[in-house]
C-alpha cells in the first residue's frame, strides 16, 4: 500500500507515531551528540524542537521554545546539556562549519 491511500487522519497518526518513536529513540541515544546528529542528518534535536514549534504556531498556538524543547528532550534543556551534552571536538567544529556552508537556504 502506498502513502497516498491512507486518509488523511490515519497519515497523521503514522506520522505521529514515527516522531514519537524517533523522540524516544533521541531521548536514549544521549550518547549521540548535537553536533553530530548535524554533521551526519543535518537535523538535530533542535531543529525537531523548533519543527514542532512551528507546527503549533501554525495552528495558532503558543509554545515557547524551552517548552517545545522539553517535549524532545524528555527535560529541561539546560538539564539534557548539563547531563549530556560534551564539548564538540576541533574536528566535530571543522565538519559542522564545511557542513553548515552546505545546508545554507
Amino acid at each position: 500500500m502506498s502513502i497516498e491511500k491512507f486518509d488523511d487522519a490515519t497519515r497523521t497518526e503514522l506520522e505521529a507515531a514515527a516522531f514519537r518513536k524517533l523522540v524516544v529513540h533521541l531521548r536514549e541515544r544521549t550518547d549521540v551528540q548535537n553536533i553530530d546528529l548535524m554533521n551526519l542528518a543535518g537535523f538535530c534535536r533542535n531543529c525537531l524542537s523548533n519543527w514542532y514549534q512551528e507546527a503549533a504556531s501554525a495552528k495558532g498556538m503558543a509554545l515557547d521554545k524551552a517548552a517545545a524543547r522539553e517535549i524532545v528532550y524528555g527535560m529541561p534543556y539546560a538539564e539534557w546539556q548539563a547531563r549530556f551534552q560534551k564539548e564538540a571536538s576541533a574536528e566535530q567544529k571543522a565538519k559542522f562549519a564545511e557542513a553548515s556552508k552546505a545546508h545554507r537556504h
